[in-house]
């Protein structure tokens, strides 16, 4: 206290905080922000995993803890926070009377239901979800997109992506510097995309195997009969690279073999330490939310959502909160803000399932999942498997990512991080100046490593991971290219587009 009183700047360490400006070093706020970060760096150490992480309780206290903690930042209070004291006084109170309306204009779109200020500059099919293709295939659940080629040859295996069904698949394919989609295509691959319809109440009752079965199974079917003759580089984000791996070792038992690779994107198989979010799955939770979906038929998207928020609560709700309706400064949107307000919802049976059996009963990597009556075990993988992690992932923690690589036998392994999140780590752009990664290949089924001994083998490399999983997806194609009018001409033969990509589900 006697530091502060005496105007010694905030040691550092305290700018994640959001006590990076110098006015901070002034008394009071000095103190404000000492005893506040002091307060913080109690609770961390008090509470921090591995020994929250194996305790349940211990780990709900902890993110409560945390959650009280960004809520009492000094940083989120104009009376204590010397910013916007500052910048009241320099305009007048301007600038609150441009957050008060854009309070009230936040607080009817969300009685209206209207997406956030801002998102309407990316209309999908317009500035976002713009690479041109058609929709080839549909059924309840899905549209089946294929992309125009873009290159005079094509590699002869097709990519097929399944997104997630908790997201819109266009994280895929947004503004053209940003699509993952597009840049595939221009480097001379022929991409399918499943689309997920949004359900409703009338979707009710589609479980994990519908999305098997009228998703990913036929999807694939389509895939093969317009490509005949060819492997498949299937390719799942999220939770549908569980879908992915569910699907995969199911036909693998079968004694089909359809693939050319597999790549899981921040995809778990392994639920016995899924992070945070486990905060959120508890029997409890789910009878909560059961009895939330019965009546609806379900989940909004609104509710995961929410619950995504409060993984980050200091960068997705306060800070964003202090910026709009503090400082009256509106965030300029950018194509993956606007995707993020673009929710969809889950069916109530599928979306209880999923919780209880791969969450709380972890019967995937207990080889106690069943497909159509029989055990899936994820052992019969021995397909060429490219997995990616994200550093800062909330969803699907690196280390959870990671242990893939214990459940499945394949002989051709490489294991991928990459900085950012569970989504920006993904859509990461083929040039990007602050990203990074770490990549390690195994060329064996047995060899293993810890996640710490994995990190300390795999030297950092500067960029972003996509042009590095191009060129292992290259490695693994056929050598000689086949004209891509032939391709195009192939399919138009086997079945008349239904429409214009990016189709009629990703709207609803």
């Amino acid at each position: 206290m006697a530091r502060a009183a005496g105007g010694a700047p905030l040691a550092p360490g305290h700018e994640e905080l959001g006590f990076n400006d110098a006015a901070w070093n002034v008394w009071p706020f000095n103190a404000y922000a000492r005893t506040y970060a002091n307060w913080a760096s109690w609770w961390q150490q008090a509470l921090q995993p591995p020994a929250a992480a194996s305790d349940p309780e211990l780990s709900r206290l902890n993110f409560a803890g945390r959650l009280l903690l960004e809520a009492a930042s000094p940083a989120n209070f104009l009376q204590t926070n010397p910013e916007l004291l500052n910048r009241t006084a320099a305009e007048s109170g301007q600038n609150l009377i441009r957050g008060l309306k854009h309070w009230l204009e936040d607080a009817q779109r969300a009685v209206s239901g209207a997406r956030p200020a801002g998102s309407e500059q990316f209309e999908v099919g317009k500035e976002v979800a713009v690479t041109p293709g058609k929709v080839v295939f549909r059924n309840r659940l899905i549209e089946l997109l294929q992309y125009a080629p873009q290159t005079p040859e094509v590699y002869a295996e097709p990519v097929l992506i399944t997104p997630a069904w908790i997201m819109k698949y266009y994280i895929l394919d947004l503004s053209p510097r940003n699509s993952l989609v597009r840049y595939l295509v221009e480097k001379g691959h022929t991409v399918f995309m499943i689309s997920w319809k949004n359900p409703g109440a009338a979707d009710r009752e589609l479980g994990m195997d519908d999305y098997l079965q009228l998703g990913f199974f036929d999807a694939l079917a389509q895939v093969r009969r317009l490509v005949p003759q060819r492997q498949v580089h299937a390719v799942g984000y999220c939770i549908g690279g569980t879908l992915l791996a569910i699907a995969a070792a199911a036909l693998a038992q079968a004694g089909d073999a359809p693939f050319a690779s597999l790549t899981l994107l921040a995809a778990q198989t392994d639920f016995s330490e899924p992070g945070e979010l486990s905060v959120f799955i508890t029997p409890s939770q789910i009878a909560m939310l059961e009895a939330m979906m019965e009546k609806s038929g379900v989940l909004e998207s609104e509710r995961m959502g929410a619950a995504f928020a409060l993984l980050r609560s200091r960068d997705l709700l306060w800070k964003p909160a202090v910026d709009q309706y503090m400082r009256g400064e509106r965030p300029k949107l950018n194509d993956l803000m606007a995707w993020n307000a673009d929710g969809t919802r889950m069916p109530r049976r599928m979306h209880s399932e999923y919780l209880e059996r791969l969450y709380l009963k972890n019967e995937l990597a207990r080889g106690e999942f069943t497909v159509r009556g029989e055990r899936i075990d994820l052992s019969c993988l021995r397909a060429p498997l490219f997995v990616v992690g994200t550093e800062t992932d909330h969803v699907a923690p690196w280390r959870s990512v990671y242990k893939v690589r214990d459940l499945t036998r394949s002989a051709d392994y490489t294991f991928l991080l990459t900085s950012g999140g569970h989504n920006a780590g993904i859509v990461s752009g083929p040039l990007h100046p602050r990203r990074r990664h770490r990549m390690l290949t195994w060329s064996n089924a047995t060899a293993r490593l810890s996640p710490d001994e994995w990190l300390k083998s795999a030297p950092p490399l500067e960029g972003s991971w996509w042009p590095a999983w191009q060129r292992w997806l290259m490695e693994h194609s056929t050598a000689k290219r086949q004209p891509a009018g032939a391709l195009r001409a192939a399919a138009g033969a086997q079945q008349r587009a239904l429409e214009d990509a990016p189709g009629s589900y990703v709207r609803g």
